[in-house]
């Protein structure tokens, strides 16, 4: 029997302690907000938050888990009452096929918890691990500044001129 606490309830498990955390998430749980992506934590689709940092969920067995809290895209609120990053996400379009949004929203807010107002360098350094295939990196990066209360960067006169 595994023991894991989940956006805050306890929840006991008869799974294989080598289960991936995202399998429990999705299959025991019923939590969809973590995707499958890569299987090999190197696209961030899975990410959760494990006692505050942005966690692969897809290579963390449930056995390595212990009593560190867990949090999932469905802490964060609902479709009639989202939270401050999911409504910065609709706003700003930052979702195309929406895959990898969940995991960047969940990176994210690993971030501005530590941090609510980081430097755009230390955005981007953070942000790095997840992938967006549909390349909506800069929509995704304005929705976090809104929330992040930071500037847009300012553009590179040498980027403004005609090609």
């Amino acid at each position: 029997m595994i023991s894991l606490n989940v956006n805050g309830v306890q929840h006991t498990l008869d799974i294989d302690p080598s289960t991936p955390l995202l399998y429990a998430l999705r299959n025991d749980l019923e939590l969809h907000g973590a995707k499958f992506g890569c299987g090999m934590g190197q696209c961030g689709a899975c990410t959760a938050i494990v006692d505050g940092e942005p966690t692969f969920s897809c290579v963390v067995p449930v056995g390595a888990i212990g009593t560190r809290p867990v949090r999932t895209l469905e802490s964060l609120g609902t479709p009639d009452h989202p939270g401050p990053l999911q409504k910065a996400f609709v706003k700003h379009q930052a979702a195309q096929c929406g895959y990898c949004i969940a995991g960047m929203i969940m990176r994210a807010q690993s971030l501005l918890e530590r941090n609510p107002h980081p430097t755009e360098e230390a955005l981007r350094a953070h942000m790095e691990p997840n992938l967006c295939r549909c390349g909506t990196h800069m929509r995704i990066l304005a929705a976090i500044r809104e929330v992040a209360g930071l500037p847009e960067p300012q553009a590179h006169p040498a980027s403004a001129q005609p090609l």
